[in-house]
């Protein structure tokens, strides 16, 4: 728990990922799941689906072929992909509580933004460019990393573009996946949670809601678990 008595110190970069947390897509992803395992004459569970949270495209694309779906790896995440891109053209983007409004005051704080996920960047894209005010300076996709979460590559990836120091970072997450991805790349980690609790993941912190939060809340967070000698913004 942070201390009401902490001067909040900003990060230099708040590092969000986009599925659950931007945006709750992970109804749009499980319907695509269902609907291709049905195809195949499997039955996909909700908690099979709980399972896939947060996990990278190609790990996602070999539990459904386990589940029978008789499809190459890069197919099923093609597939799989174009169903979500259909669902958030059709729909729009199913922006989070508090999202869009958070996002908007770090930008005119100055804080600098990228979007950290495992999707495939032309879906980000889409999410990215139907958003006021190019938010984001950077997106790290699942196609532009060596490793998926949970491992560290995509947000320490972020961290070097943006020519950050993990430790002067805030990351924003909603599954355990994510949760231990940032965390382990030094980040510190709100934990959002959505569909799956994120209890014992290691998020530094956990809210129910971004709704009603300020950057002065981050920095709250970010004073209080930061490393010694890492200062960020005031």
């Amino acid at each position: 728990m942070t201390s009401p008595g902490l001067r909040p110190t900003l990060p230099d970069a708040v590092l969000w990922d986009m599925d659950g947390t931007l945006v709750d897509t992970e109804k749009y992803w499980m319907a695509a799941e269902t609907a291709l395992v049905e195809r195949f004459g499997g039955i996909w569970s909700h908690e099979q689906a709980l399972g896939l949270v947060g996990a990278g495209l190609d790990t996602s694309a070999a539990i459904l072929q386990n589940a029978g779906v008789r499809m190459s790896g890069p197919d099923i995440v093609d597939h799989l992909t174009e169903e979500v891109m259909r669902s958030l053209e059709e729909l729009g983007p199913p922006l989070r509580p508090g999202a869009l409004d958070l996002l908007s005051q770090l930008r005119a704080q100055g804080v600098r933004c990228a979007l950290v996920t495992m999707s495939l960047r032309r879906m980000a894209e889409v999410v990215v460019d139907a958003l006021p005010g190019a938010p984001f300076e950077l997106i790290v996709a699942g196609d532009e990393v060596t490793r998926p979460k949970p491992f560290p590559d995509a947000y320490l990836q972020a961290c070097a573009v943006l020519g950050v120091d993990p430790s002067r970072a805030l990351a924003i997450e909603d599954s355990p996946t994510g949760v231990r991805a940032a965390v382990s790349a030094g980040v510190t980690t709100i934990g959002v949670p959505l569909m799956v609790s994120l209890v014992g993941t290691g998020a530094h912190e956990l809210w129910p809601t971004l709704e009603g939060r300020t950057p002065a809340d981050l920095g709250l967070v970010h004073t209080a678990h930061r490393p010694a000698g890492a200062k960020g913004r005031s």
